[in-house]
């Protein structure tokens, strides 16, 4: 003789198995488990990677270098960076390798120029890229968004380069000239500037004295 379980018979033994599996994961053992090993895992996830998952090539991410850009750093003394840039200073003398630059060089008034890579705004059509104007927007009318002419059909009977057109928009090097500085907080090393700031957020922005006030 057969036993066979009814389907009320196998749904309570499933809220039971979940019951106990709920009663196991929030038992103080567990907390502390489950604690030990996200502080574990914060813990590794600053190391630096420097290779693959197959451990042979080099890779650089947002955390490491590879081994040739690892050699200038351990040179200078200092640990690795994730950007390098190359300054013109008047001053460059004064200067010893591994020193720090920080926000004090600037005071409260000076203009600066601001240059970083802007947001990246993918595909866009031609209004809002290059600024032309839209066409009417009534039923009877065939041109709404559309860019428009692209040229005559019969002379020359080509579209002349450097046409504007639809394309990609944004994640291009631009620099905002003449910005002032309206505060400087040398204890944090913040600059405070007024104007427009190109790039996204915690983008990297490169700040100089200022092109034309230096004129």
């Amino acid at each position: 003789m057969k036993f066979t379980m009814g389907r009320t018979m196998k749904i309570l033994v499933a809220i039971l198995i979940v019951a106990i599996i709920a009663i196991v994961m929030l038992s103080p053992y567990s907390f502390e488990k489950y604690t030990a090993s996200s502080k574990m895992i914060q813990v590794t996830s600053t190391d630096t990677v420097t290779k693959d998952a197959n451990g042979k090539k080099e890779i650089r991410n947002r955390h490491g270098v590879n081994k040739a850009e690892m050699g200038h750093f351990k040179k200078a003394g200092v640990s690795g960076k994730r950007f390098v840039r190359e300054f013109k200073l008047e001053n460059a003398a004064d200067y010893n390798l591994a020193d720090e630059i920080k926000a004090d060089i600037f005071a409260e008034g000076d203009h600066v120029d601001a240059t970083a890579i802007s947001k990246g705004k993918g595909f866009q059509g031609a209004i809002k890229r290059l600024g032309q104007h839209r066409g009417p927007m009534a039923h009877g009318s065939k041109f709404h968004r559309h860019q428009g002419s692209n040229g005559s059909c019969s002379t020359p009977s080509r579209v002349f380069k450097g046409k504007g057109m639809p394309g990609h928009m944004g994640s291009v090097k631009i620099t905002t000239q003449n910005l002032e500085v309206v505060r400087v907080d040398a204890e944090n090393n913040l600059l405070l500037i007024k104007g427009a700031v190109p790039g996204p957020k915690k983008a990297l922005v490169t700040i100089k004295e200022s092109v034309k006030a230096a004129k």
